[in-house]
């Protein structure tokens, strides 16, 4: 089924495709970094290139393989790019986020805003959610 958005398109129309592109884009998005270690490991690489070892002491309870699995996954989908450096003989391999990864940080904090005031909403704890508001505003 084709669409064309022209002139002549219906306004039910366009705003159904409109939905459609956006939830669309909300998947493709989810898809990237659903898990529950991929946004922690792009947190980690916020503040520049880590190496695996390290990556596995910032994320405590993570698993070699898991972490394996997970950076392999960003990797693959253009968050992270692996970085080769020569330290004396062996090699060592750093990951870094890329442009496009870099873009998540907004993401992050907002969705960490979210998380502080939600769950301040849902326990009832309202110092907490003035706490991020006045942290949102300090920024």
């Amino acid at each position: 089924m084709s669409y064309a958005l022209n002139g002549d398109a219906d306004e039910d129309q366009v705003d159904d495709l409109c939905k459609k592109a956006f939830v669309l884009a909300i998947k493709d998005a989810l898809n990237v970094v659903s898990g529950k270690w991929k946004l922690a490991i792009v947190c980690t690489l916020l503040s520049g290139p880590k190496g695996f070892a390290e990556m596995e002491r910032l994320l405590d309870a993570i698993t070699p393989r898991m972490l394996s699995r997970e950076l392999r996954e960003l990797e693959v989908n253009g968050v992270i790019a692996r970085e080769n450096e020569v330290v004396s003989a062996p090699r060592f391999r750093k990951y870094a986020l890329t442009p496009s990864g870099r873009k998540l940080e907004a993401v992050i904090f907002a969705f960490a805003t979210w998380g502080q005031e939600h769950r301040a909403v849902s326990t009832g704890d309202l110092t907490a959610q003035s706490n991020s508001h006045s942290e949102k505003n300090a920024v």
